[in-house]
């Protein structure tokens, strides 16, 4: 068994799974009636817990004999269910953190996305438990969800710039999707691309230091 990267990617897995959950749990009390620090703190528990699907295979992998290509597989599943999940309460976040009303066509094109998102994600073309699922289901499934990403950046560009405890979560999701993207298209061929996924993570990390800065 190779310990190296095994040994410091599961600690690192194992540390930012329970930091997510942990923080997210810390948003829920902190709350006390703020819509805003509720919707961050269903946000982070959606994306730990999501997380934990493909995260928790991942892991045992390393470290459990045994073939997880169906659990790693059906864990990418439900964490980009999680994910979209994630960035549509995310925009329901920006909405009640600044007052706006109105803006039904913004609105609506979060819910049309993630609706075609989760759809997509769902056929069995994906072929989610193959050890080497179809590229270009893995780029068809992430066309909305880079719109969601694309709309969220200019949304929180916008509305967080006199925040001083919000104001770079537009960086941070800029980040998290250039680090991702390469992933969906290259991985497959050039393994060494997943390794990006750990300065993904990170940027969620900031993002979710961010949300725990607004409850205090």
């Amino acid at each position: 068994m190779k310990l190296m990267p095994a040994l410091p990617e599961s600690i690192f897995d194992v540390f930012y799974l329970c930091f997510a959950v942990v923080s997210g749990f810390f948003l829920l009390r902190r709350a006390k009636g703020r819509t805003v620090i509720k919707l961050f703190g269903a946000m982070t528990l959606i994306l730990g817990c999501g997380d934990a699907f493909h995260l928790v295979p991942r892991i045992l992998n390393y470290w459990v004999n045994g073939n997880y290509t169906a659990a790693l597989g059906i864990g990418k599943l439900v964490t980009s269910v999680t994910m979209t999940a994630f960035y549509l309460i995310f925009e329901y976040a920006r909405r009640s953190r600044y007052n706006i009303r109105g803006q039904k066509p913004v609105l609506a094109a979060f819910w049309g996305l993630s609706i075609l998102r989760i759809a997509l994600c769902c056929f069995p073309q994906n072929e989610w438990i193959s050890a080497e699922p179809p590229l270009i289901w893995g780029i068809l499934r992430n066309i909305p969800f880079a719109i969601i990403g694309i709309l969220t950046v200019v949304l929180w560009l916008r509305s967080a710039r006199n925040d001083d405890q919000l104001r770079f979560a537009w960086l941070a999701v800029t980040f998290s999707f250039l680090f991702y993207l390469p992933v969906v298209i290259w991985a497959q061929d050039l393994p060494l691309i997943g390794m990006l996924m750990l300065p993904k993570t990170c940027m969620y990390m900031w993002l979710i230091l961010m949300f725990r800065k607004t409850a205090k």
